[in-house]
């Protein structure tokens, strides 16, 4: 199945909601690899990426709710970052924050891919992963909203990519109206308690103005991100 992302366009949906220009061949062989998983015999495998600077209580509530549909959550480093640039957190960092989240719950697992568009992720997990596992893509609701409207420069280009793999939205901050595709894409059921705008920049603007962001992040990274981001 060939889905290109941005193909006429030049732009796509990446792994943190933004846009970046490629055009991807689904299926082919693409570099997957975990750093951390316990799992191995697994039906549905929910594919949650993300830039993860710093993770936060919000990206755990989520991976949790996406266990009510999946066996597995494979949280997702992209190695190439489109419109990122590593700061203090840089990628080994975020791997050993994300290594540590993965102690939470025995489902969670951790991988970094080559790409970091949604179908260059996908692509790379049905390569990793084989053709019998379900696969499914979790994100917010601005993120699954552009991907569904977005002008790939061809009619069905969207259609053809939920065909193959669902989409598992947090609704967030508004509610997402996936229109006919509505049998692909699985909202979360996402505890209260949760504020719509706990965000990693949200974290990191509260640390810069000297105020409390330590009950935004999972009590099992605190410490190491008071260190690594320079927090006194």
């Amino acid at each position: 199945m060939r889905c290109c992302i941005g193909e006429e366009s030049g732009q796509g949906p990446d792994a943190d909601g933004g846009f970046r220009p490629p055009c991807i061949t689904m299926g082919v062989s693409l570099p997957f690899e975990f750093l951390h998983r316990k799992v191995l015999s697994v039906s549905r495998i929910a594919l949650f990426p993300g830039a993860y600077n710093p993770p936060t209580v919000a990206h755990v509530e989520i991976a949790r709710a996406a266990l009510d549909w999946a066996d597995e959550v494979v949280w997702i480093l992209p190695r190439a970052l489109p419109h990122k640039a590593l700061d203090a957190a840089d990628f080994a960092f975020r791997c050993q924050m994300l290594g540590q989240i993965s102690n939470i719950n025995d489902a969670f697992s951790v991988a970094t891919t080559a790409g970091g568009l949604f179908a260059e992720i996908a692509a790379e997990g049905r390569d990793a992963f084989g053709p019998s596992p379900e696969l499914a893509l979790v994100c917010g609701r601005d993120a699954a909203e552009r991907a569904a409207t977005w002008e790939y420069g061809r009619p069905g280009v969207f259609d053809e990519f939920i065909a193959e793999y669902r989409l598992l939205v947090a609704d967030r901050a508004g509610d997402f109206q996936p229109g006919h595709q509505a049998n692909r894409i699985i909202r979360l059921n996402l505890r209260p308690g949760i504020a719509a705008d706990v965000s990693s920049t949200e974290v990191r603007r509260r640390m810069e103005q000297g105020l409390p962001w330590e009950h935004l992040v999972p009590p099992a990274i605190a410490a190491v991100v008071r260190d690594r981001y320079g927090i006194n």
